[in-house]
């Protein structure tokens, strides 16, 4: 074989040795990237139904329960708009967060139901009195908008 040839042949090797690299990245970032949608979003079925995905806004006030056992969580969640029951496993995913509390911010990820239930692998509160996670803060703002233009 000439030298220009094996030349070629290793720059070609190399190309498609970094393809390979390139697609096994962008499949692993594409696999585990997860996406924020709001209470209204998700009823007007722009969520993934077979992945998860983040969901936030204010917790309802008068919709905390726990069960008897205290395995099992469920809450409300509102954009102001719309509004999505959460399940939350505490036996599977550990307590809530101490912060979690009716009518502050929150963002949950997890999947949604078939029965129309976010089940939530994991529940994100507030930090402090003025804190609210800013994509959660962004969805309050655009469903008030929404409702004031409706009205």
């Amino acid at each position: 074989m000439k030298s220009r040839n094996k030349k070629l042949l290793a720059i070609g090797l190399a190309v498609v040795g970094l393809a390979i690299v390139a697609a096994l990245v962008l499949n692993a970032f594409r696999n585990n990237l997860v996406f924020f949608f709001t209470p209204t979003q998700v009823a007007n079925g722009e969520a993934p139904k077979d992945r998860a995905f983040r969901i936030g806004g204010l917790v309802v006030a008068g919709t905390i329960k726990r069960s008897a056992d205290g395995m099992n969580a469920t809450f409300v969640v509102t954009d102001t708009a719309k509004t999505m029951p959460v399940i939350y496993s505490v036996k599977d995913n550990g307590p809530l967060p101490d912060l979690f509390k009716e009518g502050k911010g929150m963002v949950a990820e997890g999947k949604l139901g078939a029965n129309g239930v976010f089940a939530a692998t994991q529940v994100l509160a507030k930090h402090d009195e003025n804190y609210m996670p800013p994509e959660a803060a962004s969805a309050i703002a655009q469903a008030q908008k929404a409702q004031t233009l409706v009205k």
